[in-house]
């Protein structure tokens, strides 16, 4: 039987193919959260107030976890897909562990999502964004951030291992792209109705948003950042717990 290393590079370079193949897919997921950016910060911006300090150094935060959703969306279609067409029937016949072309979309996307990431903060910086985290600051966001990717990645494989279709996979995936309009992405969570506050505080997106804002302004995360990081384990692991039995239950094997 081939490597579970080999197997797994194999895979990712096959999603990463096919992502440069699906250009439209590709640019929707790296350019629509800049354009968002865009949309907040230029014509928004001036409007919105969040209590001190440049709009542009609050929004950037929300729009880098918006756009590891949008990121992610395409693996559900990906896996999906591949359910359908029957190649992963093929790979269960193989010497080859199956369930590896599962991880190597995972590992693509998480790729193609942290150049997403890079994008945007780039095009803050140039709209504005001027962070004060030093270098443990820096480096505690990117791995809040990378965590938060990877743990979303997972659950977008699971619903497009547990959809019938990709079109049913785009659809179930497209109501998780909502929660960073219902967090404190974009405008602080008490300037919302009172019945929608709790609702914004308490979902996963809002710890993991304000630790990273936090962080890149030069503050200490405090209670956020253990929130936002029981989130992401508990994401990941009901992801990773909810794909694998999903695969298996889609016919069996490796």
């Amino acid at each position: 039987m081939t490597s579970p290393t080999t197997a797994l590079r194999q895979f990712s370079l096959r999603s990463m193919r096919h992502s440069l193949r699906d250009a439209e897919a590709l640019l929707m997921a790296i350019f629509l959260p800049t354009m968002i950016m865009l949309l907040f910060t230029v014509i928004f911006g001036g409007a919105i107030d969040t209590g001190g300090g440049e709009y542009v150094d609050y929004v950037v935060p929300g729009v880098i976890l918006l756009c590891a959703g949008f990121g992610s969306a395409t693996v559900a279609v990906y896996v999906a897909t591949d359910m359908q067409n029957g190649i992963i029937d093929r790979f269960r016949v193989m010497p080859i562990p199956a369930y590896g072309v599962v991880v190597g979309h995972v590992a693509a996307s998480v790729l193609r999502n942290a150049f997403a990431t890079a994008l945007v903060i780039a095009v803050g910086v140039m709209l504005g964004f001027r962070p004060s985290a030093d270098v443990q600051q820096w480096l505690a966001a990117a791995g809040i951030i990378a965590a938060f990717i990877i743990a979303i990645t997972w659950l977008f494989a699971a619903i497009g291992l547990a959809s019938g279709s990709p079109t049913a996979a785009n659809g179930y995936g497209f109501f998780l792209l909502f929660l960073p309009y219902l967090s404190s992405a974009f405008v602080p969570t008490e300037t919302m109705p009172s019945w929608l506050q709790p609702v914004a505080e308490h979902q996963p997106m809002t710890p993991v948003i304000e630790s990273v804002r936090s962080l890149l302004e030069g503050r200490p995360a405090g209670n956020d950042a253990w929130v936002a990081l029981a989130w992401i384990a508990g994401i990941l692991l009901l992801a990773m717990l909810w794909s694998m039995r999903a695969f298996r239950h889609r016919g069996g094997g490796r």
